[in-house]
């Protein structure tokens, strides 16, 4: 594969990342495949069978030297996120029945609300935040 070819495949792995998954897998493929670009760039490239066991040796590479303690990091962020996150007042932008799912405004962005409380959420309700899973949301209406 010509090396722009491996530059092109990175960079659709990278992008692909963010749209499928926040797993950081496609993430460490995309790079194994921008090194093999870089390293057709040099001149350094081989026959197409040599150059997808390199690819695959990067690859398996990077997982064990790299994914763990990329994932420790973003895992640490998200645990101060959950932190800062509880007792916040949520505005809700639309009605959520008990047990359904919404949308709610907290510090100037949106995100997906789940109302944990036994009464309906009506828009423009203020609503805490007991719990966050991920990026949602658990709400009670704020007493």
């Amino acid at each position: 594969m010509p090396w722009w070819g491996w530059i092109v495949l990175g960079a659709v792995l990278l992008a692909s990342e963010m749209a499928v998954t926040t797993q950081f897998y496609l993430v460490l493929l995309g790079v194994a495949a921008l090194v093999m670009g870089l390293l057709g760039m040099a001149g350094l490239e081989g026959p197409i069978w040599m150059q997808w066991i390199q690819f695959g040796a990067l690859s398996v590479f990077f997982f064990v030297a790299f994914r763990r303690r990329v994932w420790r990091r973003v895992m640490e962020r998200q645990d101060k996120l959950e932190e800062n996150l509880i007792d916040e007042v949520a505005v809700t932008e639309e009605s959520i029945p008990p047990g359904g799912t919404g949308r709610a405004q907290l510090r100037g962005s949106f995100w997906t609300v789940r109302n944990q409380g036994d009464t309906p959420l009506d828009a423009g309700a203020r609503a805490r935040v007991k719990r966050v899973e991920g990026l949602l949301l658990h709400v009670e209406r704020e007493t």
